[in-house]
């Protein structure tokens, strides 16, 4: 799995900031406040999200309204295992990468790390 590119990224945290399905046309609006996109690009490349797999998208009228199939969240654990598969040393790579954590990014890891325990201790 290969990150998004620069447009997929934007179109994506769109969706995902929003929490909610959008169209086409809402996201070009969006996008154009900060740079001029043409509403064709736009769709071109939604279509080439959803059919990756990354959206779902419902026919609503004339027009084609596309949701996450997945959290950013998701996204991003997915990313992160995906650069874990890159290694032979696991535990190296974490340890490398727990090492350059915030005390909060720590906190939050120990903290899903007993979640995690609980939910697969009978």
């Amino acid at each position: 799995m290969r990150g998004f590119g620069d447009l997929e990224a934007e179109i994506m945290d769109r969706l995902w900031s929003w929490g909610r399905a959008a169209t086409a046309r809402e996201i070009v609006d969006d996008l154009q406040l900060r740079r001029p996109l043409a509403y064709t690009t736009v769709t071109t490349v939604a279509d080439i999200l959803h059919t990756k797999g990354w959206l779902r998208r419902e026919k609503v009228g004339r027009a084609w309204v596309y949701e996450p199939t997945c959290t950013r969240e998701a996204y991003t654990a997915q990313l992160m295992h995906q650069a874990l598969e890159t290694t032979s040393d696991r535990a190296g790579a974490l340890l490398h990468f727990v090492d350059r954590m915030s005390g909060d990014e720590a906190s939050a890891l120990r903290a899903a790390l007993e979640q995690v325990k609980e939910r697969d201790t009978p």
